[in-house]
């Protein structure tokens, strides 16, 4: 029960992490590079201070580091570059559906070998959450946003098998953050035009810090803590919760209305994830 608790409170972290990454985009508040470098130095400097204060100290090294830090890169900026454009539905369903093949993918690499209900859990949750999510007939697909979305779930499935590996969560995840700020600053810096030269607002900023301190920083350290407990593939279905959770969190938060699509696609997903967790 424990187990299934802290992965249900790290999916509606995730959760969170959406909506504030595209109320900050969507509402013109900060540019895209921005708003992930902030995220990133904010989510290091939580998990820094966390570290002095638990383990008087942050160890760099451990294993899957190299794998942690690019692919948390990818993930921080391809997500971010992503929503400037992308709808937050059809960006869902390219994120959560790369991230599935490359976990799945990952876990058969390292010998894991899912049972049959895994996979058919798993196409059932996908297939719930792609009619809830499928764009309309004007919707339009920007090549460059949907390739840099794929990259973050990418870089999300990646960063998520590395955590696998760790021994300790809050230091892995320090180390991750600590390791990718300053390269992800230089990124930055080294693009040779701003995509969208938006001015930098304290609703934008703000935004960032939350989602770099709270929602991804000890979101993800919470992530770390449970991954290793989990099979790479049951961690990849779980995932295709939190578009879910986030528009259910729209509905309470928002006054967003509550549809029959939502419900029946919401009874899809939660019972496709319930199915592929069952051993026989």
């Amino acid at each position: 029960m424990r187990l299934f608790l802290l992965t249900t409170l790290t999916m509606v972290a995730f959760a969170a992490n959406s909506v504030l990454n595209r109320a900050a985009l969507a509402g013109g508040h900060i540019e895209a590079v921005g708003f992930g470098t902030v995220r990133l130095w904010a989510g290091a400097a939580m998990l820094v201070v966390l570290a002095l204060a638990l383990r008087r100290g942050v160890q760099i090294g451990g294993p899957g580091r190299v794998a942690g830090v690019l692919g948390l890169l990818l993930y921080i900026y391809g997500f971010s570059l992503a929503y400037v454009s992308l709808d937050a539905g059809l960006g869902a369903l390219i994120l959560f559906g790369t991230v599935q093949v490359t976990m799945f993918a990952g876990s058969l690499i390292g010998g894991e070998r899912p049972p049959v209900l895994r996979w058919i859990g798993a196409g059932l949750a996908f297939g719930g959450l792609a009619w809830l999510l499928w764009p309309g007939q004007g919707a339009s697909l920007s090549l460059f946003h949907g390739l840099a979305m794929a990259l973050a779930g990418l870089g999300w499935g990646i960063y998520s098998l590395a955590g696998r590996k760790a021994r300790d969560p809050l230091m892995a995840t320090a180390a991750n953050f600590l390791l990718a700020a300053p390269l992800g600053l230089a990124f930055g810096f080294a693009l040779p035009v701003n995509f969208e030269a938006l001015p930098t607002t304290p609703s934008g900023v703000t935004l960032a810090l939350i989602s770099g301190a709270i929602t991804s920083g000890l979101g993800y350290a919470l992530w770390y803590s449970v991954l290793p407990k989990l099979a790479g593939s049951v961690a990849a279905v779980a995932q295709l919760t939190v578009p879910v959770i986030a528009m259910s969190g729209g509905m309470v938060f928002l006054g967003e209305a509550l549809t029959a699509q939502f419900l029946i696609a919401s009874a899809l997903v939660l019972g496709g994830v319930g199915l592929s967790l069952l051993k026989r």
